[in-house]
């Protein structure tokens, strides 16, 4: 336990150097870059094998519809069933965030201005495998860009599992890269001669410390979500929390890896021991390597007894964690006052399991502090607002006309002002004088 002096928000930089020292190494065998072209099918399936990413007698890169149309069909009915709920979900959730926000006009002096809400062509999602296959991740990320209206859905992910295929097929996705790591980002940035001509304008999903660095080396040549870093819950508690439920929310954090945290705030000293005593418990009840994991994970998690719901929440928004959980009375009102999160699970029954496994809204959120501004994925990651205005009436415009020549001279930039002032009726520009 440490008390609320002690804790800092820690900004750590997302990219390992030495992760970002190795992507650079395998992109450079690739021979990817920007006004380099499309990465070469040979050298990226030799990287692809060294690296684990594909079986050792493989010779493709590509995962077919038909090898997902037939591990959907192999799943069972509540596999598959679980699968199309999720899907509808989320679904439904990221095209009512779509319909938020439309095209607008209005009027401006001599004319109108506006904007345009558009997707951008071709996305680029990214589902970890290893371990832990996430087929959410594939529903979380394709799923969004096809709701934003995006014409092409690229996924990548190595030795996908064949649920993750399953999750590919429900999503429809449109070409299916089954390979990981550094390579993976690469090859959905630069495009693959044959495969993948058209390079994806925006790359989302979360990814090891290679897929990071990858993305942070490829982001300016294409759009990313964000750096995500270890993953994190912090939990608000009051003498009505459910001890046992918290302490399974916290070990749900920590099983997903070794540096992830669970944050426990509460005024009650008595609860927070009741919910170490249901963790250490609990824990060794996990199977492994999930019991191992979230004992590593607790070594650098903390809990803070707190004097007050208002200093929970002080230091809540101080930390701006990835998850936020509400278990108190009034949840509604405690959450309605907190300022910084990724998401925010109001009330014991909104567990963050279900947020990552297709409630509604997506799983993949800013971590690290980082929800102090910005949020997690959604719809908005792949859409362009572009600003447009038109002047049908030039005596109407001669106002915005000679604030212009005023505000550019004031500013040094003659050229500007020259310009405007071929626009004006009663000015002669200084260029014919």
């Amino acid at each position: 336990m440490v008390t609320p002096a002690e804790v800092t928000l820690e900004i750590k930089n997302p990219v390992d150097p030495t992760a970002l020292l190795q992507a650079k190494a395998i992109l450079a065998e690739l021979g990817a870059g920007e006004g380099l072209g499309p990465i070469l099918q040979p050298p990226l399936l030799k990287v692809a094998h060294r690296l684990g990413d594909v079986y050792a007698d493989s010779t493709q890169l590509v995962i077919t519809k038909e090898e997902c149309q037939a591990a959907f069909d192999g799943l069972t009915d509540i596999e598959r069933n679980a699968l199309v709920n999720i899907h509808a979900r989320v679904t439904r959730f990221a095209e009512a965030q779509r319909g938020s926000v439309v095209d607008m006009e209005i009027d401006i002096p001599g004319g109108k201005a506006g904007h345009t809400v558009s997707p951008c062509q071709t996305a680029g999602c990214y589902a970890p495998g290893g371990r832990y296959p996430l087929p959410s991740s594939v529903i979380m990320t394709a799923v969004t860009a096809r709701a934003a209206g995006c014409a092409t859905v690229v996924l990548a992910s190595p030795k996908p599992a064949l649920i993750t295929k399953a999750a590919a097929h429900i999503c429809n996705v449109d070409i299916f890269l089954g390979i990981g790591g550094a390579q993976a980002i690469a090859a959905m940035a630069y495009g693959i001669d044959g495969i993948l001509e058209t390079p994806a304008d925006v790359i989302v999903g979360p990814g090891n410390k290679w897929v990071t660095a990858a993305k942070a080396i490829v982001s300016g040549y294409c759009g990313i979500d964000m750096l995500a870093g270890p993953s994190e819950v912090l939990v608000i508690c009051d003498d009505t929390a459910n001890a046992e439920m918290v302490a399974a929310d916290l070990i749900a954090q920590a099983e997903h890896d070794v540096v992830a945290r669970a944050i426990l705030l509460s005024t009650d000293a008595k609860f927070m021991a009741e919910v170490e005593e249901n963790v250490q418990s609990q824990v060794e009840c996990l199977p492994e390597p999930n019991r191992s994991t979230a004992r590593m994970a607790f070594r650098q998690s903390f809990a803070v007894h707190c004097e007050s719901l208002d200093e929970c929440i002080v230091l809540s928004d101080k930390l701006a964690p990835e998850h936020l959980e509400i278990h108190t009375r009034d949840a509604h009102a405690v959450a309605k006052r907190c300022g910084n999160y990724g998401g925010i699970f109001i009330g014991e029954g909104a567990a963050e399991v279900m947020g990552d496994y297709g409630a509604g809204p997506n799983h993949t959120l800013p971590t690290g502090g980082t929800g102090r501004y910005t949020g997690g994925l959604s719809v908005f990651n792949f859409l362009r607002i572009r600003t447009w205005m038109r002047i049908d009436d030039r005596e109407a415009s001669q106002g915005c006309v000679h604030d212009s020549i005023v505000l550019a001279r004031c500013e040094g930039l003659e050229g500007h002002a020259r310009a405007a002032e071929s626009r004006s009726l009663t000015v002669v520009p200084a260029y014919k004088k």
